[in-house]
């Protein structure tokens, strides 16, 4: 899968999915201090799911109405860089294309799958 990873995601989960054979371009490497809007428009343009940690997207996607190919919120708090890795990479491996054009929240206790308004699913 292709993803682009906002600045607030861990180092350690860009790592463990390129080991995963997952492309991330990953704002931390190549375009920090980006608005929002760059980011989000970045993941757009690439085809490619928005991992994040910070709730903005969230705002853009439902209130703002923004397209997307998909974002996933991270609230993984509390949780070891390693334990976070291995938790996104499993809902990743478990929900593959389902996580497309959705809204993805990322949890200790699972992952919610909401899909935007307006947005079409994805053909099977």
């Amino acid at each position: 899968m292709n993803f682009v990873a906002d600045e607030s995601v861990d180092q350690q989960i860009v790592a463990h999915l390129r080991e995963e054979g997952h492309a991330i371009w990953y704002i931390l490497e190549s375009g920090p201090g980006a608005s929002d809007a760059d980011v989000l428009e970045l993941a757009k343009r690439r085809g490619a799911i928005l991992l994040t940690a910070d709730k903005d997207f969230g705002e853009m996607v439902f209130r703002q109405r923004q397209a997307t190919e998909g974002v996933i919120f991270i609230r993984l708090a509390g949780q070891s860089q390693k334990r976070k890795a291995e938790i996104l990479s499993s809902a990743v491996k478990r929900h593959g294309e389902e996580l497309f054009r959705a809204f993805s929240v990322i949890t200790p206790g699972g992952i919610r799958i909401r899909k935007p308004i307006d947005s079409p699913s994805i053909p099977k």
